[in-house]
């Protein structure tokens, strides 16, 4: 994907802070960061949706996620992290190429001090369940 940024870097063509490098997966610092040390993981080959990835590649970039994650909060002296994976634009992926990001958090550092949470209405949680749980 010659217009994907991300299958860029993967193909170094694009600089980049390089954390973690294997064969189906790569590790850099986001160079938007949300706090120092914000961090995207990605596969090597490209897949604009987490649940495009075959079997083999969701195991290896979840095992990534995991073992970076524990180095940038170690690293960082965060006191927690975030890990998100937007998919689609309503979403709020800005790459159409499948990332995680890892975010250290700080105790009062402002990155999402809100959570929208809803309330099901009466009859809602069965419906959506019985409709997800027909779909696996």
């Amino acid at each position: 994907m010659n217009d994907c940024i991300f299958c860029r870097i993967i193909n170094g063509q694009i600089p980049s802070f390089k954390i973690f490098e294997d064969e189906h997966v790569l590790a850099i610092l986001d160079i938007g960061p949300l706090n120092q040390g914000h961090t995207l993981v990605m596969p090597k080959a490209h897949f604009e949706f987490f649940d495009e990835c075959p079997d083999g590649i969701s195991t290896k970039i979840s095992a990534a996620v995991v073992k970076v994650a524990k180095a940038v909060k170690d690293a960082s002296g965060a006191d927690g992290y975030n890990v998100l994976c937007n998919n689609g634009k309503a979403a709020g992926q800005l790459v159409g190429h499948v990332h995680f990001h890892i975010i250290p958090r700080f105790t009062g550092d402002g990155v999402f001090d809100r959570w929208p949470a809803k309330q099901y209405e009466i009859g809602q949680a069965e419906k959506i369940l019985e409709k997800i749980k027909a779909k696996l």
